[in-house]
């Protein structure tokens, strides 16, 4: 998290050892968990609700996850006005830090998200209702972040172009009217995610399966936009860069499985560019070696 000094204290150390290491660059994403929060880690029991010691959740409107969740709490003026300013103290504490990149997550079901799908806001006000007044208070949000993080630093808002219930929740149709407005608000990146608002959800899964939405935002909108989603091999980003389908390209659990997942994809490419720490470099050379040998043994007639 980022929502005290000790934990700034924490990443800055983090920040300062890989900026001093290597040349990469590294992006926060800030979050509120509304309605899907009060739960165990995810490896403890995925999206399961704490069986004691939770808190009250917020939501748009009081309408738990799934039977399973506690009731939120509808959110007041008040809890919006602390929620934007929470997000704002984070945004400065992420700078102070050395961040070169914050993203705002808006997708997924989570507090920000839930005000945007009609699945989970049923507010009557100013913030509920049509498109224009469910972004109402991301955009808020957002904006109020925007105006504290540097313009040469870029700043990427994450939403999901599907709540895979049809025409009942959001449609990547309307998600292009989505990340129009926050390209507005000044997001250099549209990190295109897809689901995870309802149960009731029904995805389509595949590989790449949530790439043609990152294809119709970029394409309809001139903007840059970042393909995540069951991208697990090399062709398959560089499949999604050559195609422009995507500026960038996530990857998540391929990076869990494999923490050199990128070395390794460099390797098989034959690309000899990659930065390697020194203390890995003789085992990103030994690895380039025995592909190629593999491949040269492969190609032999016998």
């Amino acid at each position: 998290g980022l929502w005290n000094d000790d934990q700034a204290a924490a990443w800055t150390r983090i920040v300062d050892f890989i900026h001093a290491s290597t040349d990469a660059k590294l992006a926060i994403q800030l979050a509120h968990a509304g309605r899907k929060g009060s739960t165990k880690k995810s490896w403890e029991g995925d999206n399961q609700p704490l069986p004691s010691g939770g808190w009250q959740t917020l939501a748009p409107s009081p309408e738990p996850w799934d039977l399973s969740h506690p009731l939120p709490r509808e959110m007041t003026r008040a809890d919006m006005d602390q929620v934007r300013d929470d997000f704002v103290a984070a945004t400065k504490r992420a700078l102070t830090c050395g961040f070169d990149m914050v993203e705002l997550h808006c997708a997924h079901g989570y507090l920000l998200s839930s005000f945007i799908t009609p699945v989970s806001n049923k507010r009557t006000d100013a913030f509920g209702g049509s498109l224009e007044n469910r972004l109402r208070f991301p955009l808020e949000v957002f904006s109020a972040m925007r105006a504290v993080w540097p313009a040469d630093k870029p700043m990427s808002v994450r939403l999901s172009a599907t709540d895979w219930v049809g025409e009942d929740g959001v449609t990547p149709d309307e998600t292009v009217k989505i990340a129009e407005a926050f390209k507005a608000a000044g997001a250099d990146l549209i990190d295109v995610s897809a689901g995870q608002t309802t149960p009731a959800a029904r995805p389509v899964y595949g590989r790449m399966f949530q790439t043609p939405f990152s294809d119709q935002v970029r394409n309809t909108l001139g903007c840059a936009t970042m393909a995540v989603g069951n991208i697990y091999e090399p062709d398959h980003v560089n499949s999604i860069l050559a195609a422009g389908r995507a500026d960038l390209v996530a990857l998540a659990r391929p990076h869990l499985a494999d923490p050199n997942w990128t070395l390794r994809a460099a390797a098989e490419l034959k690309y000899r560019g990659a930065k390697v720490p020194l203390q890995y470099k003789a085992g990103f050379q030994q690895l380039a070696r025995n592909l190629e040998r593999a491949a040269e043994m492969g190609e032999l007639k016998v």
